[in-house]
């Protein structure tokens, strides 16, 4: 098993230069959970078995952009309680295999 079946990273959105990319990374992990970041604060992620689950934006112009980028809807975005309560019960089920390397 190779490193890149274990966790992927891309970044995301639409930044002239990759110097800022760094600023909006998205993250696979071996479950197939795709995680998405605005700097270090986790905004989003995406599971088959959950869809999207996009947080509000309670930061600024730059995250509300890095949400916009995830998906303009906002009428999809939840509160931080819910998002913590969905990225919880999403873990409580998936089975974590990380193989040894």
């Amino acid at each position: 098993m190779y490193l890149s079946d274990v966790v992927r990273f891309k970044t995301y959105g639409n930044y002239s230069s990759s110097n800022y990319g760094v600023n909006a990374l998205q993250f696979q992990d071996i479950n197939k959970v795709m995680y998405y970041f605005s700097y270090e604060t986790l905004v989003a992620f995406y599971h088959s078995s959950t869809g999207l689950v996009i947080r509000e934006n309670n930061w600024g112009n730059t995250t509300g952009k890095h949400l916009n980028w995830i998906d303009r809807d906002k009428s999809k975005r939840v509160d931080t309680e819910t998002f913590l309560a969905k990225l919880d019960e999403l873990k409580s089920v998936l089975v974590i295999n990380v193989p040894t390397l």
